[in-house]
């Protein structure tokens, strides 16, 4: 039976990648030996990196415009250090938003360095909209927020201007949606939630807010140093950078980030119009901020979950248990999650609308 991947990450990713990176495995480049066992210095996997670090600046529409993509280790959770650590100014400070959990989670490891200012939290809705009426203080050394909140399903439809640099984390819907990234002074996302295998960090960053927090960096946490090293500063993650340039090159022939916008939308639409339709279901988010790539919702009487899931696992279907802090049901569709897996979603939630209309009617 075919399966429908909802995995909020790692997560699905398209076929293509997964033949490709499998073949990879056993022959890389015809050289007879594995991608897990070749030199990071060699020929072969130099030009994979390069190529990697360029797509993902092309797709972005960042070439030729002062930044520099670094595939690092660490996950988000080591960026959530990182930014601080370069960019906040000693005896200065910064600002964040604060949308949930992974957001919080900087927001910790920010104060470590200086004064934080949240300008703004949803924490006390338990994160179920986007909050918009906040400011940020001028003289911060910049700005962070998150871009797309995976737990809780609300995603920021547009971003605030400042005079400061703004820093997002974009790790669930990178490559996602068309925006004007020139907006943004660092960007940074995990891999494993739209873009790759586990294991690597993409980040993307403008030079020239570098080198001004005057504090003294660790190595390994230094932007300029892993700019200089091109990403080779220390041994990189490389069968998951390999893996993120298939994906990379599969989504410039998918026509790019354009392309693949209009088809999460239409991913996105076709599912909430049926949890807004079914009066079995309700959403968990603002409606104003639903994510297109985590859909949110529960349903409005428990009774039905030992029906709901044995339905939805007998179509095949499968990661779509909500996160503990929300409960319910979490679909996350990222971009190699085709229309018709979303079909299947929505055709199992009628069915359990007819089915309760049927018991229903029996009992009367």
């Amino acid at each position: 039976m075919k399966k429908h991947n909802y995995s909020a990450g790692p997560c699905i990713l398209p076929q293509e990648v997964f033949e490709k990176s499998a073949q990879a495995v056993l022959n890389f480049n015809n050289s007879g030996l594995s991608i897990l066992e070749i030199s990071h210095r060699s020929k072969d996997f130099v030009t994979v990196m390069d190529e990697a670090r360029a797509l993902a600046l092309e797709l972005l529409g960042l070439e030729g415009k002062g930044y520099q993509a670094l595939f690092l280790q660490g996950g988000a959770s080591l960026e959530f250090l990182m930014v601080p650590y370069n960019l906040m100014k000693v005896d200065g400070k910064s600002a964040y938003l604060d949308t949930g959990t992974w957001a919080n989670n900087a927001i910790k490891e920010a104060k470590l360095f200086g004064e934080t200012v949240v300008v703004a939290s949803s924490k006390e809705q338990n994160y179920n909209h986007i909050p918009t009426d906040y400011s940020i203080p001028g003289d911060a050394s910049y700005f962070h927020c998150t871009s797309n909140n995976t737990i809780f399903g609300t995603q920021m439809k547009s971003f605030p201007k400042t005079d400061i640099p703004v820093v997002c984390d974009m790790s669930s819907d990178i490559f996602s949606r068309s925006l004007d990234f020139t907006q943004f002074d660092l960007i940074y996302a995990g891999a494993q939630k739209n873009m790759g295998a586990a294991g690597t960090t993409l980040v993307i960053v403008k030079e020239e807010i570098l080198g001004k927090s005057g504090r003294a960096i660790p190595s390994i946490l230094d932007y300029e140093k892993h700019i200089k090293a091109e990403s080779m500063y220390n041994t990189p993650a490389v069968f998951s950078v390999y893996t993120c340039l298939l994906t990379l090159q599969w989504l410039k022939k998918m026509g790019g980030i354009a392309a693949i916008d209009k088809i999460n939308e239409a991913k996105a639409n076709l599912l909430y119009s049926e949890i807004d339709r079914n009066p079995l279901f309700i959403g968990t988010a603002d409606k104003k901020d639903r994510s297109n790539m985590n859909a949110t919702f529960l349903l409005v009487d428990e009774k039905n979950q030992e029906t709901f899931d044995k339905m939805w696992r007998e179509a095949g279907i499968s990661g779509i248990p909500g996160h503990r802090s929300v409960g319910g049901y979490r679909a996350s569709m990222y971009n190699a999650l085709p229309l018709e897996s979303v079909q299947v979603l929505v055709d199992v939630m009628k069915q359990l609308q007819e089915v309760v209309s049927v018991k229903s009617q029996l009992a009367k």
